[in-house]
């Protein structure tokens, strides 16, 4: 265990000296910020609760910002440092290549969530600032949002470290982190719709369909922070949360594997190949 939190200073230290944790936090903040002013301006007509949209607002933010953050912090973890040499020095040393990856995950999921609750908290804060009456259960709600941009983020950490253990370049690791992105925030619901609509109405069956949303993790995400509560009613997926039969803690254990299997496969996968 010490290994392990050694190798997570390091990369927590590395990410200050490359600029990693203010680049990402300042991003965050500035973008939370801006969609918390713009998206919940005419909420005081309409009788919203403001925290609401901005739960909203930065549950969308986080599907297409935190995924790729995580993915350029981590695709080239492994064959990176294998590039430049460092990673055969590490190895040197009696530290367990388990707790080589462990060590590098933890240290770049610690640079994450330090973004992601200072940007997000920065959003709240201003909130507040503004004296805004928030009800109990939206700000219950807010805090599961910030864990679960966290445990995202974590999943496409591990993904990306998959990609980094597969790839035999730097920058091979660099495409297949985008076309990772493009396909999971972009792609595979566009691929999905199209489907809905080939259907041409036909009922789609339920266990399938909960299938397809668990597939794909910012799906998972989405229904988990939009589909419930008047978040549910802002953002148009009540209706899905409802025909579903995905409750939060599924969703949920869903997330988690999808963050043990590739970070166990690539664990696996870099013990195999430095044997």
């Amino acid at each position: 265990m010490t290994n392990i939190l050694i190798i997570a200073r390091k990369e927590i230290q590395e990410g200050l000296r490359n600029r990693w944790v203010l680049a990402t936090t300042l991003l965050l903040a500035a973008l939370a910020l801006t969609l918390s002013f713009l998206g919940s301006a005419p909420t005081g007509n309409v009788g919203v609760n403001r925290l609401d949209v901005i739960i909203v607002s930065l549950s969308s933010l986080t599907i297409f910002l935190v995924p790729l953050i995580a993915l350029l912090l981590s695709h080239d973890a492994v064959v990176g440092e294998a590039e430049r040499g460092t990673m055969l020095l590490l190895l040197s040393y009696p530290i367990g290549r388990s707790e080589v990856i462990l060590g590098k995950f933890l240290g770049h999921l610690a640079i994450l969530a330090f973004a992601t609750f200072c940007g997000y908290g920065a959003a709240a804060l201003a909130m507040i600032g503004t004296g805004a009456e928030v009800e109990p259960q939206s700000w219950i709600a807010f805090g599961f949002m910030v864990g679960y941009s966290v445990l995202l983020g974590a999943i496409f950490l591990a993904i990306g470290y998959l990609t980094s253990t597969l790839a035999s370049e730097r920058s091979t690791a660099g495409g297949i982190a985008i076309g990772i992105w493009l396909f999971f925030v972009l792609i595979y619901d566009m691929a999905l719709l199209g489907g809905l609509v080939a259907a041409q109405g036909h009922a789609v069956p339920p266990l399938l369909l909960d299938l397809l949303l668990v597939a794909n993790p910012t799906d998972a995400y989405r229904l988990l922070n939009l589909g419930t509560g008047s978040a549910g009613a802002l953002s148009g997926l009540a209706g899905v949360a409802e025909s579903s039969r995905l409750s939060p803690p599924v969703l949920t254990i869903a997330l988690l594997a999808w963050t043990i299997v590739p970070l166990a496969v690539a664990n696996l996968i870099f013990s195999r190949r430095e044997a």
